[in-house]
C-alpha cells in the first residue's frame, strides 16, 4: 500500500489517483475500504463507493461497462487546495481561492440543517461548511456508462 498524497485537484484527481482509473488502483494505494456501498438509480446507472472513513476519503466510482474513478470526497483536515490547506480556510478564503484560478461561484446553496455549499460548477468543486467551518469537499467528473471521461457541457 502506498501513501496518497491529500492533493485536491480538480478535474484531474486526489494526489496520485486521477480520474478515469479503476478501483484496484485505489486499493493499490488506499487499501480495503472499510465500507462498499453500492447505488444503482432509476437508469440503471451504478455508483459504488468506497469509503475510507479512518482516512476521511470516500472515491465513487460510474460506469456500467467499465466502471472508474468518477468523484473524491475528503473530510481529511491535511488536505491541500492549490497549495493551502483548505480545511484551516473560512467561506470566504475559499472563494477568493477559487476566484484566483480562474473559477466562478455558481450557487450558494443553505439546506435545513443549517449547512451550507458553495458550488463551483466549472471545476466540478463543492465545499460544505457547518457553522462556518469546512467540513467536507466533493469534486469529480462526468463519466458515461462506458467509463470514459466527458467534457463539461460549454
Amino acid at each position: 500500500m502506498k501513501e496518497l498524497t491529500l492533493e485536491i485537484k480538480p478535474k484531474e484527481g486526489f494526489g496520485e489517483l486521477s480520474f478515469g482509473e479503476v478501483a484496484e488502483r485505489v486499493t493499490d494505494t488506499l487499501g480495503k475500504p472499510e465500507e462498499i456501498e453500492n447505488i444503482e438509480d432509476d437508469d440503471l446507472f451504478n455508483t459504488t463507493i468506497l469509503n475510507y472513513w479512518d482516512k476521511g476519503i470516500s472515491v465513487f466510482f460510474e460506469g456500467t461497462e467499465k466502471s472508474v474513478i468518477a468523484c473524491f470526497e475528503t473530510d481529511n483536515h491535511n488536505s491541500v487546495l492549490y497549495g493551502q490547506k483548505v480545511f484551516d480556510m473560512g467561506e470566504e478564503d475559499v472563494k477568493r481561492l477559487m476566484y484566483s484560478k480562474g473559477f466562478q461561484l455558481a450557487e450558494e446553496e443553505v439546506d435545513e440543517s443549517g449547512e451550507k455549499r458553495l458550488s463551483f460548477d466549472d471545476a466540478m468543486i463543492d465545499f460544505f461548511f457547518e457553522e462556518g467551518d469546512l467540513i467536507a469537499v466533493n469534486w469529480g467528473v462526468l463519466v458515461n456508462e462506458h467509463g470514459e471521461i466527458e467534457e463539461m457541457p460549454a
